[in-house]
């Protein structure tokens, strides 16, 4: 893990409606984690068809999740933490209704 904030870039085809459902989503892992204020959201850039924006997990979320959800991130699927991150954070999304793609930047 890196003591860096850490990026993630989502993918949707249908924005106004995921938008929400993201928010919604990422509120809900706060409150897993017992934090406030733990991401920035940022404007989306559409292409083909496609939304994608950039999700901020902040040091203290990024810090806490393993801490509070470390069983269910290790449990998804891939060999590196940040794969299993990027499996766990898609599976939260759809557990919320969102069908997004989650791809990994480390900033």
């Amino acid at each position: 893990m890196s003591g860096r904030s850490t990026i993630l870039e989502i993918a949707t085809t249908n924005y106004e409606t995921d938008i929400g459902l993201i928010t919604s989503a990422m509120n809900s892992l706060q409150s897993l984690c017992e934090i406030t204020d733990g991401y920035l959201i940022s404007e989306p850039v559409h292409r083909f068809g496609w939304a994608f924006f950039k999700i901020l997990l902040k040091s203290h979320l990024w810090y806490a999740m393993p801490q509070k959800l470390g069983d269910k991130i290790q449990s998804s699927k891939g060999k590196k933490y940040e794969e299993k991150l990027v499996s766990f954070m898609t599976n939260f999304f759809e557990q919320n209704n969102a069908k997004v793609k989650v791809k990994f930047l480390e900033v």
